[in-house]
């Protein structure tokens, strides 16, 4: 059987220039969506729209397609219409400093009631030294002092009467009090008390011993005194700092009214100061002696002891439009659920609240999180890190060690925060069907897949679509304007690329290419417009000249 040749009508279809009414694309209107992607549309649509759990999306297809930039306009038109999410801050837990405590505040007022506690602390830290340094306060302490003191000499004093009354003499020495007999008001030694009548003795001993037992009543009553003595002082104190207090931390309290998290922490920071007031007086000693003479000196520093009083916002949206829209190019564990660092001191490692970082997860809470699904799965630990989260509907910043239950050391336990989030993994078709083949969470995550396709269907009405996507991206990319020619000779190698005379390609890497690549001889040439080389009808090749591209 003869196996009859091909025509060249055949082997090439060719594009008609003559069925654009423009002249060049600089003409048409750009377009606001992908072509040849309904479906993927439709699908990126309702899995944005759907909320329920585990309808997160999976947006699938080859890389170069276009499917990164038409997913993140979507999600980026959709967060402008939605509510913007909370902030989140952590603050210590003044009962349980390992287990930090979150606050969560209207979009904006974080970063603001962080600052309103660095200027309160400023300010306490300056008025508390001052009301302790007071004229007033130093007498009431005197005061209580003398008290004990009196109280402790007036004792002493009456036991010596006592022993007077009975010739004895009441010594104080180095070693404490003694007992002494005297006869006419003059101290007796031990050689002429041995010479006093056997019964006179007895009665002195009788007596000594009975003034011992009352002296060590006394002894026995002088802590208790001074118990007293300090519970006086520890009242004055509070008192003292309560005054200093009160007034700073009432006036942040009626900025926040209506926040009862926020006003019932600044209760627990005003039981704090009060209950460890010497960190404030000692600060401000310590400054005043590394300080400089001068006025300066009386200013106090903010040492490491107050950063317990600091606030840590870890999610601010006080700038933030919307919901939020994130894409996490390196979704490594800890960039995902967020950190722990350390600062390293005397050789040892440290950690505080003030040091706990967000992950991409924190910062897309209540919005939108997008990752490439090759990337996440790269990474150990971050896809169990990210299930964890989806299926838990909270992020925990715990360290991997501690995940794996390899911790040996105590570390922070800070308080899960909320998580409300739509993920959308992008990735290619193969790693989508071996998910869904031998990860069964990922069924249960990822409800929602948009397939994006490679090809679509060559006719009149997508030659003028395909006209002004090149259009679009000849605009995008701040390219010259493309003549109906050669925009024909871009839809025949659109036809070309998926090796289809009834197909155009949605390879948008590709198209985008082909046009930077005309774009170049254009401005070799020095032209304006993307035209076609003279006297050629329909020359095709892989290079920008070699499709018959060229500047006129």
């Amino acid at each position: 059987m003869a196996i009859e040749p091909l025509s060249t009508d055949q082997l090439y279809t060719r594009c008609d220039p003559d069925q654009f009414d423009f002249a060049d694309t600089g003409e048409l209107e750009p377009l606001t969506r992908l072509i040849g992607q309904d479906r993927a549309v439709q699908a990126v649509e309702f899995g944005v729209g759907i909320r329920h759990e585990g309808y997160n999306l999976y947006a699938m297809g080859p890389s170069g397609i276009g499917k990164h930039a038409m997913v993140r306009r979507y999600l980026e038109q959709t967060a402008e219409k939605e509510q913007t999410p909370p902030d989140w801050c952590y603050v210590n837990n003044f009962d349980q400093p390992h287990k930090p405590q979150t606050l969560c505040l209207p979009p904006g007022r974080g970063r603001k009631l962080a600052g309103d506690m660095e200027h309160l602390i400023e300010e306490l830290s300056t008025a508390i030294p001052a009301a302790f340094e007071s004229d007033e306060y130093r007498a009431s302490a005197q005061s209580i002092e003398d008290e004990y003191k009196s109280k402790q000499e007036e004792t002493f004093n009456q036991l010596a009467e006592e022993a007077a009354r009975d010739n004895i003499k009441l010594f104080r020495t180095p070693a404490g009090f003694a007992f002494a007999p005297m006869k006419d008001q003059k101290v007796i030694g031990p050689e002429d008390f041995a010479k006093l009548p056997k019964e006179e003795q007895e009665h002195i001993e009788k007596q000594v011993e009975k003034l011992q037992g009352r002296l060590q009543e006394i002894i026995q009553q002088i802590p208790q005194w001074r118990k007293d003595t300090r519970e006086k002082l520890d009242e004055l104190n509070h008192d003292v700092t309560m005054a200093a207090v009160g007034h700073f931390i009432d006036e942040v309290k009626t900025q926040y009214g209506d926040l009862p998290v926020v006003t019932d922490y600044l209760e627990r920071v005003r039981k704090d100061v009060v209950e460890n007031v010497d960190v404030f007086r000692k600060s401000a000693e310590e400054n005043a002696e590394q300080a400089p003479p001068g006025p300066q000196a009386r200013q106090p520093a903010d040492p490491k002891e107050l950063h317990r009083y600091k606030v840590n916002v870890l999610v601010d949206h006080s700038e933030t439009k919307g919901a939020p829209v994130e894409y996490l190019d390196h979704p490594t564990y800890q960039d995902l659920v967020g950190r722990i660092e350390h600062l390293a001191q005397f050789g040892t490692l440290v950690t505080d609240f003030t040091l706990l970082k967000p992950g991409a997860l924190h910062r897309a809470g209540g919005g939108y999180l997008m990752i490439d699904a090759h990337k996440v799965l790269l990474h150990p630990f971050a896809w169990e890190g990210l299930k964890r989260a989806l299926y838990s509907n909270r992020v925990t910043i715990e360290p991997l060690e501690k995940m794996l239950n390899l911790a040996t050391t105590v570390s922070l336990e800070p308080e899960p925060i909320p998580l409300e989030i739509k993920v959308v993994l992008l990735g290619d078709r193969l790693l989508y069907y071996l998910l869904h083949q031998y990860d069964p969470d990922f069924a249960e995550l990822f409800k929602v897949e948009a397939d994006f396709e490679e090809r679509m269907d060559r006719s009149p009405e997508n030659n003028q679509l395909y006209a002004r996507l090149i259009g679009t991206l000849a605009h995008r990319q701040d390219l010259r304007a493309f003549d109906r020619n050669a925009v024909a000779r871009v839809i025949e190698y659109g036809a070309r690329h998926v090796e289809d005379s009834e197909k155009l390609t949605t390879h948008m890497r590709s198209v985008a290419d082909l046009l930077r690549e005309a774009d170049h001889w254009a401005s070799t040439d020095g032209r304006d417009i993307v035209g076609i080389k003279p006297n050629q009808v329909a020359a095709m090749g892989l290079a920008a000249g070699q499709h018959g591209l060229r500047a006129q």
